[in-house]
């Protein structure tokens, strides 16, 4: 047993585990005792035994006596399919009968009970099915081996003479058979296998994992049975609302509660934390309306007048001045320019963004002196544990977390978890009674971990016959680790900037152009407002900057946008797969057909990151008026494996949604401090008038996985201002487009 995992048995029993340490714990253990959990301990064991729980034949599966299958996922669903896609890898191995198989969460603090059987819960980075293929399938195909030993054992004949299918175990000379349902109890008691001796199906004999399944969790969508945090209801709840200091680092000065104390329903008022102040009331509308009453003196602190402009200007200044940290660096990028025989220099920009998920923060918290319950939708189980139990001032053991569904979360739900501070602080103070604290879209929208803002500036070296022989790209701008993890900032550098731009052979962002003199640097700038991890992240912004540049390259020196990324790609097979893939389904070397007399113009971009390889073509039309019209984006990706086809043409069709109306409308300013925006009405996103036609294909190459949830968004962007910059010979290089005009 690992040193991780002796310390996560120890836990157990410990009398206070802080915040810190628990997740440091967690990021240890995620690789190292997964392959411990397979045995059930003795008290679940003995809980399955007396009739409480169905019988478990290991920490993955389930098995009713109706022959129902429960496989248990520990990643968060939020609409991208992940519940459904382990649910698959793990049906497959088990060789269960589809039709029978639902799914459930195990709490964070089953998981650490039990040695983090279930392994990582944090569901970002599009990791949630590539960082934990291997351990859930393992867990699926042991017990298909303990079914089929608990069969062999009842027939008293040799395991290698039983075949397991769609649930049933048969005895293949005789054709007896038992059903999984009738052999779950018994499996469960066996010895697990070492994680050694499980062997896992090839991938090309797949017949669950890798189809086209409808998902586990739709029909309770569209019924509405589907219970989302802001849905959820119990005996007793009384309801919370919030309101925060509107400049970022400022306080609470002081607070009339006596004002509104004889208002309707009125239970409570909070002060929470230094910065803000929640009303409690029966009704969640009772909560707002007296909050709103509220007369509240706020301390503004040092950023009273902080604006968008102010930021800006730092970052100008920081493209040319100041130290930068380098994060790829090829031969002598600076040398190269210096000495070339032509010089082209350009200068982008990226707003601050918010995530805009359909359901604001919230979360529903009972305190007593002994125990901390929470209910929230979360896309990390164990961070929210862990900021429960800080808030609670409980240790980790006394406190729990029950995930519900995410009506959407983008990043915002996983790297902190602020409104379970905020929801646990006001539940102490109504010990006993369960508190929901819902954030109202004000709130969420101008208190939110947002998009950080960047500045690009990009310096290509030209040698005589126009070739690239040097690129310099510096990003001045936000770093999402210092506001998130400065830990994890390593003498100034944070890792995450650089995603898409690092070096050839990265698993996870790297560059797709072989440039024989390069530089990436960033020239770290933090304003007040606080980022986060923002779909896509920094992929977003860093491939409208390479690959819009690309394009001005090419256009200064006559060549063909595809020819010159075909030279530059050299070297980088699975980047350029997926650009060929792109490029043959639109017919690149044949004029696009115009479209209701409207000519139509395209134009292409390509990256990697998320593990995954992802290129776009989008089809535009600018009319006499400059209205932009987006008529088709045509999306190629290689994830390496795809695990379930539809679920992917569903994530690139969502992720362009989201990557328009970043381009289009996307951007959040700052004011005396302050978030301008405030709702969906001065901070829109695509309606479906707007959507293109999104055609993907998919060239999964085997051998890697990838993710799929993110990496398309950011080609989203760049192919339509390459397209826009076809069309009307307008350059534009700050987003978002509502600010420019496209009029001839």
């Amino acid at each position: 047993m690992s040193a991780a995992a002796d310390t996560a048995t120890d836990v157990r029993g410990a009398a206070l585990l802080d915040r810190r340490g628990f997740l440091t714990l967690a990021a240890s253990a995620a690789g190292a005792g997964l392959a411990l959990g397979f045995h059930v301990p003795a008290a679940a064991q003995a809980q399955a035994a007396a009739g409480a729980l169905p019988p478990e034949v290991n920490a993955w599966v389930v098995v009713r006596p109706d022959d129902t299958i429960v496989i248990r996922i520990a990643r968060s669903e939020m609409g991208q399919g992940t519940l459904t896609g382990l649910a698959q890898l793990v049906a497959e191995e088990l060789d269960a009968d589809w039709r029978k198989v639902t799914t459930e969460y195990p709490t964070p603090g089953q998981n650490l009970a039990r040695n983090r059987v279930w392994g990582n819960f944090s569901t970002g980075g599009s990791r949630g099915i590539r960082e934990s293929h291997e351990y859930v399938r393992k867990g699926g195909a042991a017990a298909r081996m303990l079914l089929v030993q608990a069969a062999a054992q009842r027939w008293s004949v040799p395991a290698a003479e039983c075949r397991a299918a769609r649930s049933v175990v048969t005895h293949q000379p005789t054709g007896r058979t038992f059903t999984y349902g009738q052999l779950a109890e018994a499996a469960g008691k066996l010895p697990a296998p070492a994680a050694a001796d499980v062997p896992l199906k090839d991938p090309k004999t797949w017949t669950l994992a890798g189809q086209r399944l409808a998902r586990l969790d739709t029909a309770e969508k569209v019924t509405g049975k589907q219970v989302y945090g802001a849905d959820l209801t119990m005996p007793g709840l009384l309801n919370a609302a919030i309101k925060d200091c509107p400049v970022f680092g400022g306080k609470v000065k002081s607070f009339d509660a006596a004002a509104i104390a004889k208002r309707p329903g009125v239970k409570k008022v909070v002060q929470v934390g230094d910065s803000a102040v929640a009303v409690v009331a029966d009704t969640w509308w009772r909560a707002k309306s007296a909050l709103d009453a509220l007369p509240i003196t706020w301390d503004e602190g040092p950023n009273a007048k902080a604006s968008s402009e102010q930021f800006a200007a730092e970052l100008r200044t920081a493209l040319d001045t100041g130290d930068a940290v380098a994060g790829n660096t090829v031969g002598d990028a600076r040398a190269a320019l210096a000495g070339a025989a032509r010089r082209i220099e350009a200068v982008y920009g990226y707003p601050h963004q918010n995530h805009a998920t359909m359901e604001p923060m919230n979360a529903t918290v009972r305190w007593t002196p002994e125990r901390c319950e929470v209910w929230t939708p979360t896309q990390n189980g164990e961070a929210a544990l862990a900021a429960a139990s800080e808030a609670a001032g409980l240790p980790i053991r006394q406190c729990e977390v029950h995930k519900i569904h995410l009506g959407g979360g983008f990043g915002r739900r996983g790297a902190v978890h602020d409104w379970v501070r905020q929801a646990v602080l006001i539940a102490k103070e109504l010990p006993g009674t369960p508190v929901k604290l819902l954030w109202s879209r004000e709130e969420d929208m101008q208190h939110g971990r947002y998009h950080p803002v960047t500045q690009c500036k990009l310096q290509a070296g030209l040698d005589a016959q126009g070739n690239l022989v040097a690129l310099q790209v510096r990003i001045a701008g936000q770093s999402i680790l210092a506001g998130v993890n400065p830990q994890a900032i390593q003498n100034g550098r944070d890792p995450v900037v650089f995603q898409g731009l690092m070096p050839a052979g990265g698993a996870e962002a790297a560059i797709g152009y072989t440039v024989p003199n390069l530089l990436v640097e960033h020239a770290m700038r933090n304003p007040s407002v606080p980022p986060g991890f923002w779909r896509g992240v920094n992929l977003n912004q860093n491939a409208i900057y390479l690959e819009c540049f690309l394009d001005e390259v090419a256009a200064a020196t006559g060549q063909d946008p595809l020819a010159l990324r075909r030279k530059l790609m050299a070297g980088h097979p699975k980047h350029l797969a997926v650009l060929e893939a792109v490029a043959q389904r639109v017919g690149w070397d044949r004029p696009a057909p115009d479209v209701r007399g409207q000519k139509v113009y395209r134009g292409l971009a390509q990256t990697m990151g998320f593990g995954a390889y992802v290129a776009a073509c989008a089809e535009v039309s600018v009319d006499k008026d400059g209205e932009l019209t987006v008529h088709r984006i045509v999306a190629a990706t290689d994830p390496g494996h795809a695990v379930n086809p539809q679920q992917i043409e569903a994530q690139v069709e969502g992720s362009f949604a989201y990557g328009l109306s970043a381009a289009l409308y996307g951007e959040c300013t700052v004011k005396d401090g302050r978030i301008v925006q405030s709702n969906f009405a001065d901070y829109p996103v695509v309606q479906m008038r707007h959507m293109p036609k999104v055609e993907t294909v998919l060239v999964p190459s085997g051998g890697f996985w990838g993710g799929v949830g993110e990496p398309t968004i950011a080609v989203a962007a760049p192919a339509v201002l390459n397209a826009i910059y076809a069309a009307t010979g307008k350059r534009i290089r700050t987003l978002p487009l509502k600010h420019h005009s496209l009029k001839a």
